[in-house]
């Protein structure tokens, strides 16, 4: 859990009163994530999340906020943020930017089959065509720059052949990002972080519906073939050593194609942006570990996990069918 921002009850109240979402009925610290603070609230008006953004400035804000805005009021399963009187999304606690957006109802699944692959395609598909009309823009902020950025300030702390991995992929990938088929690929906004905690599944009318996709925090604009890459290499896992379940990929991929189907150059690139995601999250967790923030209870992920789905990526590229 992270709480690098500790509210008290009664500044939440406080606040809670002035967004028009009733009286403050419980709070509740969110046992999980490592970049922003999070808590559960309940009021007289509903069930909420409360998030204090501590890297996120108040200017980067209405990009993220604005396109769970759109998203949700286009039928998607996206918490939708709560305004103030003024229409404001961007608010402010502990002189912190703040946000307090709907909670959806479900939990995460830790091993998901081939029917919860395809619900989770056929979504983010969906998020993919619902977004192509959204106007604002913002670039990926955990993007290639990012990576260029971040790799010389970890690769100290990394043993000589993990050294070398990270140097050569940072290459390809700066090689491909200048190819002339990587600009062909279709571009708008993306969640980039639809992992499987990022995703919820509600039983409570019989069978599972995916009813959540929550953590907008890290979207942008980039391919839409990078954001598939990221719930392949996350949804997809056969086991430990990184392999993809061709029978779950196969469900998420059809599933996705069905409302949007893949281009030519797609295909032929989706082994380099499995790559590239594996390569992202790699390199965020090394950071996470090594280069940490202050915070009440902070648990860095392992990055180990990564650095082996990279190495997978590299020896093993997977095509879809």
């Amino acid at each position: 859990m992270a709480v690098f921002t500790e509210l008290a009850v009664d500044e939440v109240r406080v606040f809670a009163t002035q967004l028009r979402a009733g009286e403050l009925l419980s709070l509740e610290p969110i046992r999980s994530g490592i970049e922003n603070t999070n808590y559960f609230v309940a009021t007289g008006g509903g069930a909420w999340v409360l998030t204090v953004f501590e890297r996120l400035t108040h200017e980067q804000l209405p990009f993220y906020l604005r396109l769970m805005q759109h998203l949700a009021r286009r039928g998607l399963p996206v918490p939708e943020p709560q305004a103030d009187a003024h229409g404001t999304l961007v608010h402010t606690l502990r002189g912190k930017p703040a946000a307090l957006c709907t909670r959806l109802a479900g939990r995460h699944l830790e091993a998901p089959d081939a029917a919860h692959a395809a619900a989770l395609g056929d979504t983010l598909a969906q998020l993919h065509l619902a977004a192509a009309d959204f106007e604002l823009v913002q670039p990926n902020l955990r993007g290639l720059p990012w990576w260029q950025a971040t790799a010389p300030r970890v690769r100290a702390f990394l043993a000589p052949d993990a050294a070398r991995l990270l140097g050569d992929e940072l290459a390809f990938q700066q090689q491909l990002a200048a190819s002339a088929a990587y600009a062909r690929l279709p571009r708008a906004a993306v969640h980039a972080d639809l992992f499987r905690d990022n995703v919820l599944f509600d039983d409570t009318a019989g069978g599972d519906r995916l009813s959540g996709c929550i953590d907008f925090y890290f979207a942008g604009v980039d391919t839409l073939l990078f954001d598939l890459a990221v719930c392949v290499n996350d949804w997809c896992l056969a086991d430990d050593s990184g392999r993809i379940d061709d029978t779950r990929a196969a469900a998420l991929l059809d599933a996705y194609g069905r409302r949007r189907p893949l281009t030519a150059t797609e295909h032929r690139l989706f082994p380099a942006l499995l790559r590239a995601a594996a390569l992202r999250f790699w390199l965020s967790r090394l950071a996470d570990l090594h280069l940490p923030r202050g915070a009440a209870l902070l648990q860095p992920k392992d990055p180990q996990h990564f650095e082996r789905l990279l190495r997978e990526r590299v020896a093993q590229p997977w095509h879809p069918r």
